[in-house]
């Protein structure tokens, strides 16, 4: 059963299913959903807990014998079960399979992991915990929607921040929600319950966002000039290797090129996503946006523009690195 993390806290008022299966590519919210869970376990009597840490040379058959390894008085148990790699192996699959048939009484499973893609979605262990318990996908708010989770943030420590601080909060702590954590909680202790001001929230905020590459992706695709620039300035900042935006942009710009090809030929849209393994939803739909600003000859010249860039990287042509970077990613990212 898929449930979505705004119907967790209504689901741990109930009595508790007796397998539990977080995953996501935040781990602030998985570890928050987690902590959530091991408290409503204790409320429910669930006293006694055993952590198994699947790492290298585990082995698999100490999840059986923690399930078989009940208090000597009778108590209920919670089974913690990480995988920090996400993939539990051919061997982990199989016991995944064959504990989700065969759920042990008494004893509550928690299996907390990291993002899982979609081959890993398509696992039989995947399917056959999800089916047998609670699954839970745990992901960052998408960019536009961090001003809202900040200001949910915010509420439940009874404060609140008009749209201009939220946006500036969000501007500041992007892709990095542990940060924008410890930012709303320090503003928690700096300030009183009530209305934040745009002047405390900026003295109060660090700038610790953190700038990486399917950012820089994420924000050509989508057609923001503005961002494109700031997460450029960032990744300078922060010592990015130049050969590696540059594979970025240039890799866009090439899957780009091969769906505009496609399509100028006739092809499907939902085909082509399909050829270039394109699967995320988001993603292709930013993709479509794309190709309705930008045309084959654009990209050839944004293709052209990236092998001038190659050529400087190597030193055979003069030229500010960066500033080219910037001008291909607005290229890219420019609106009709």
């Amino acid at each position: 059963m898929n449930l979505r993390p705004d119907q967790l806290a209504a689901q741990l008022d109930k009595p508790l299913a007796p397998l539990w299966l977080l995953h996501g590519d935040e781990p602030l919210l998985v570890l928050e959903a987690a902590d959530a869970i091991r408290a409503a376990a204790k409320r429910q009597g669930f006293e006694e807990r055993e952590t198994l840490v699947v790492g290298q040379g585990f082995k698999w058959d100490a999840l059986a014998l923690a399930a078989g390894n009940l208090s000597l008085f009778g108590g209920a148990k919670l089974i913690d079960l990480r995988i920090p790699g996400g993939k539990p192996g051919r061997d982990g699959g199989e016991a995944l399979q064959r504990y989700a048939a065969s759920l042990p009484a008494q004893t509550l499973t928690l299996i907390t992991l990291p993002e899982l893609d979609w081959q890993a979605r398509k696992t039989g262990w995947f399917k056959a915990v999800s089916e047998a318990g609670i699954c839970i996908e745990l992901n960052a708010p998408e960019r536009e929607r961090l001003p809202d989770w900040i200001g949910r943030r915010l509420a439940a420590q009874k404060q609140t921040a008009g749209a201009d601080a939220l946006a500036f909060i969000a501007e500041h702590v992007e892709g990095n929600l542990l940060a924008a954590h410890q930012e709303i909680l320090k503003l928690g202790l700096l300030h009183p319950e009530g209305q934040l001001t745009l002047e405390q929230v900026r003295e109060a905020v660090l700038n610790v966002a953190r700038y990486d590459i399917d950012m820089l992706r994420q924000a050509v695709a989508e057609g923001d000039p503005a961002r494109c620039a700031r997460l450029l300035e960032g990744l300078k900042g922060e010592g990015a290797a130049p050969p590696l935006v540059l594979w970025t942009l240039a890799n866009e710009t090439r899957t780009l090129a091969s769906l505009c090809a496609g399509r100028a030929a006739g092809q499907p849209l939902p085909a082509l996503f399909k050829a270039e393994r394109i699967f995320d939803p988001r993603r292709q739909q930013a993709l479509g946006r794309a190709l309705g600003r930008l045309n084959q000859g654009a990209l050839r010249a944004a293709l052209m523009h990236a092998a001038r860039i190659d050529r400087m990287i190597k030193g055979l042509v003069a030229g500010d690195i960066w500033d080219e970077f910037l001008q291909l990613a607005l290229r890219l990212a420019r609106r009709t």
